[in-house]
């Protein structure tokens, strides 16, 4: 018989990159077990869903999971993208089961995105006509591998000149750097002729931020981990200096040497494009890798940050001082009627 007294119950940790995610999660997991609540972890970060990249991504090693089970974690190579839509298949399947079996689900991680892709759902693609319907899904992947081969032949420069002429708004929902969605972007005008970004602002009408109107109707409490800016750029200073020193340049050496290509979408994230680029000579020094790492790793966060800050309800704490509160709130959580 169960103990948790909760319906569709899950628990929600996220935050910026390097605010003790993991740490947190496995805590709490084992502090469930001692009060006979199984909990299993599941991953919500993008990176950590491949499995050639570990050192860069802060990926948790076996010893560091202690026995705890964590889905979602290595399961894809970097050779082939894992997107949105493949997580929320994946990660609906899981939740599923889980609470078929009375295991409480703890969702972890920082990509905003995508736990608000599970939540909420994704834009639909629609237009005014039947265009998208099953009978031109050969077309569809038609303009998908021709944006593709784009990007792979001329890089992000002609996909923002086609959004700058077709979708301009687009432009100012993606990070320029951001080379997944701004292709979708362009995917979208080309196969529709209606603008991704009117789409957006269709979702926003949704409350997009508000998951107390989850799709699957999940009961959950979520906590939001941070830190002050100056303790945590201490900590990401110190992570990127643990990153190096555990051989990043030397993963990065093997992945390359193994044949992936530099243009691969986990290989172009923060920590692995800074280390081809020192590989290529374009950054001269070892502290100059450093600090371009660490430098990204800030702006990173201070997105995932604004992101985290519009989600609702979620009750934001220090890990570092607050992982007893966490597990108490979480038991409370789950016992009450």
């Amino acid at each position: 018989m169960s103990l948790v007294n909760k319906e569709r119950p899950l628990i929600i940790i996220s935050g910026p990159t390097a605010t003790g995610k993991t740490a947190t999660s496995i805590q709490l997991a084992k502090f469930l077990k001692k009060h006979q609540i199984q909990a299993e972890i599941i991953n919500f970060d993008s990176l950590l869903f491949y499995q050639e990249i570990s050192i860069g991504t802060a990926k948790p090693t076996p010893e560091e999971m202690n026995g705890i089970v964590h889905h979602l974690v290595g399961i894809n190579s970097i050779a082939h993208d894992l997107n949105a839509a493949d997580y929320i298949q994946k990660a609906q399947d899981i939740i599923q089961q889980l609470h078929v079996k009375k295991i409480v689900p703890i969702l972890v991680g920082g990509s905003a995105f995508y736990l608000r892709a599970l939540m909420k759902g994704m834009y639909k693609e629609e237009s005014d006509s039947t265009l998208l319907e099953s009978a031109l899904e050969d077309q569809k992947l038609v303009i998908k591998q021709k944006w593709k081969d784009i990007l792979d032949k001329d890089g992000i420069a002609p996909i923002i000149s086609y959004l700058t002429l077709n979708d301009p708004e687009a432009l100012n929902l993606f990070h320029t750097n951001d080379h997944y969605r701004l292709t979708r972007a362009a995917e979208h005008f080309d196969l529709t002729g209606n603008k991704i970004s009117e789409q957006k602002k269709h979702f926003d009408t949704l409350s997009p931020y508000d998951f107390t109107e989850n799709q699957h109707q999940y009961h959950f409490i979520h906590f939001s981990l941070d830190f002050d800016k100056t303790k945590h750029w201490e900590i990401i200073l110190n992570r990127t200096n643990q990153m190096i020193d555990a051989g990043l340049e030397k993963e990065v050496k093997d992945l390359l040497a193994q044949g992936f290509r530099t243009n691969l979408k986990p290989l172009l994230s923060i920590g692995y494009k800074e280390t081809i680029q020192f590989l290529n000579q374009e950054i001269k020094t070892k502290e100059e890798l450093i600090e371009r790492i660490a430098i990204s790793t800030r702006q990173l966060a201070k997105s995932q940050r604004t992101f985290f800050k519009k989600i609702t309800p979620k009750i934001t704490l220090n890990p570092l001082t607050d992982h007893e509160k966490i597990q108490q709130l979480s038991l409370n959580f789950l016992m009450e009627k």
